[in-house]
């Protein structure tokens, strides 16, 4: 048998091995998409059956396609950030407190609506405490003047100046030390050591000057006059709205 004839017989067998192939692969893509098509068309009247699973089927799919889409534009998740922001609005709230908001909006240069949102928290926490909301809006703005983001050099933190490795139980549940930067939380947690000081002190003088202390103070008379003197401001406002009030009400006609 010549090499020509040996070449020729493995030739067609190649042929015919690569025609099986073919066919094969063609007889089972015909049955994948046999199979695919029923697929589709149970799905379909599974669908027209029960409208309540296309409905779900329609949310799931529309939130894979939108968190694809925040992955691919490396979009943050954001919720409702109003929601997490401190700050509210000021015609909500009562005048005495709008009247505080404005005034010391002004003298220390916040905007209305952060600032609306520290004196209503200053009012829940002093009805709370029975500590005078003016007196806590006194003490941060002599700590902070009303900065929540200020760092003494003696380790205080956030508007009241609260140091958190001496507060660190009461501020592990609200995050941990960071939780120090976060208004709501600093006020708070600085009302509470307040109004220990109050309960332990023969005077308000006596609670501020230990309160001195504790968030780094270094002149610890000048720091009382200061907070007592801007109370007396935040007070004549607030008395000021009140005594307007009676004469008001005073000079009303009865009914």
């Amino acid at each position: 048998m010549t090499a020509s004839s040996n070449f020729s017989r493995l030739w067609r067998s190649l042929a015919t091995c690569a025609g099986d192939i073919r066919e094969g692969f063609i007889e089972i893509t015909r049955h994948s998409l046999a199979l695919l098509g029923l697929l589709v068309v149970a799905v379909t009247l599974t669908f027209v059956a029960r409208p309540d699973l296309q409905a779900s089927a329609s949310e799931e799919l529309m939130g894979w396609l939108e968190m694809r889409q925040s992955d691919a534009l490396d979009i943050p998740e954001v919720l409702n950030a109003a929601s997490r922001s401190t700050a509210t609005a000021v015609k909500n709230l009562p005048k005495d407190q709008m009247a505080v908001t404005y005034w010391l909006s002004r003298k220390y240069r916040v905007s209305p609506e952060p600032m609306g949102a520290l004196v209503s928290e200053a009012w829940t926490v002093g009805e709370r405490s029975q500590i005078a909301p003016t007196l806590i809006l006194a003490v941060i703005a002599i700590e902070s003047k009303f900065n929540p983001f200020a760092s003494g050099t003696q380790g205080g933190m956030g508007l009241m100046q609260i140091e958190p490795q001496a507060h660190s139980e009461t501020l592990k549940p609200f995050g941990g030390r960071l939780a120090a930067f976060d208004p709501r939380t600093n006020v708070r947690v600085g009302t509470r050591l307040l109004q220990e000081l109050l309960q332990k002190s023969n005077s308000v003088e006596a609670a501020l000057q230990a309160y001195a202390m504790a968030s780094g103070q270094t002149d610890n008379t000048q720091y009382i006059e200061r907070v007592l003197s801007e109370q007396k401001q935040l007070e004549r406002l607030t008395q000021g709205l009140t005594t307007a009030a009676i004469s008001t009400r005073a000079g009303a006609p009865s009914l």
